[in-house]
């Protein structure tokens, strides 16, 4: 990457950490489709993993009395499962597939009736989350949306949903760093002076928001998290649309 490249990457890593230290999710999403606009699928998954989880370790860190431990372990289960069936599959879709399915991931789950959705206060829900989150990282470089979802779902405050979904996200990026990284191709390995910055960059973006999240009400904050939510997958689907449209 040329240091212009790397200049406005790290511009958008400081506001997507910032929207995601507010609400614990859509930055990942945003930043995924920069880079995929800009570099291979492998690479761009490799970098956006060396983001994601300094973002959200950054913030896992800050609000390390908010977590929810048992709920991280159980979802890690499921996430790790899936590892070993990847490593063996090492499917990459098109970009244009990827875009679909960001896009199409946050409105699945509230198809399921309200009385079937899966509740973060039950053991064998939140693995089955860990499963399908991990296999949406390994294909799509995200899983938020749906596991915003979930969580949105419970009964947990604010300040619970953004540490124990950090929690959950700093690991179920470290695996995916590991698939594109050293398993799939070598392609995905991470420019140096990228990663650094990218690292300085999140952290920056996740500090700036401490503030504004204690100030937060719940009722806003979830509010304006299926407004965010809708509005980014709404983006991606017609995104990907466009992609197969023109697709040569």
């Amino acid at each position: 990457m040329s240091l212009l490249e790397i200049s406005l990457v790290c511009a958008v890593i400081v506001a997507t950490s910032f929207l995601s230290g507010l609400f614990g999710m859509a930055g990942g999403m945003i930043l995924i489709g920069v880079l995929l606009a800009m570099l291979p699928v492998p690479a761009a998954m490799a970098l956006h993993a060396v983001t994601q989880i300094a973002s959200n370790g950054w913030r896992g860190a800050l609000w390390i009395r908010h977590a929810d431990f048992r709920i991280a372990g159980v979802y890690m289960i499921g996430a790790f499962a899936v590892l070993g069936i990847w490593s063996l599959w090492r499917w990459v879709p098109p970009p244009a597939v990827a875009m679909l399915l960001l896009g199409l991931i946050p409105f699945s789950l509230r198809l399921i009736p309200e009385s079937l959705r899966p509740d973060p206060s039950r053991a064998r829900d939140t693995i089955g989350v860990g499963v399908i989150c991990m296999a949406l990282m390994l294909t799509t470089g995200v899983s938020g949306p749906f596991l915003d979802t979930f969580f949105l779902g419970g009964g947990l405050d604010r300040r619970k949903i953004v540490a124990t979904k950090a929690l959950c996200q700093t690991f179920s990026h470290g695996v995916k760093l590991l698939y594109f990284g050293a398993i799939v191709d070598v392609t995905g390995a991470v420019d140096p002076v990228a990663a650094a910055g990218a690292v300085a960059a999140a952290a920056l973006g996740t500090v700036l928001a401490r503030g504004p999240l204690e100030r937060m009400g719940d009722a806003f904050y979830r509010r304006w998290s299926y407004r965010i939510i809708n509005t980014i997958a709404g983006f991606y689907v017609l995104n990907g649309i466009r992609m197969l449209a023109f697709a040569t």
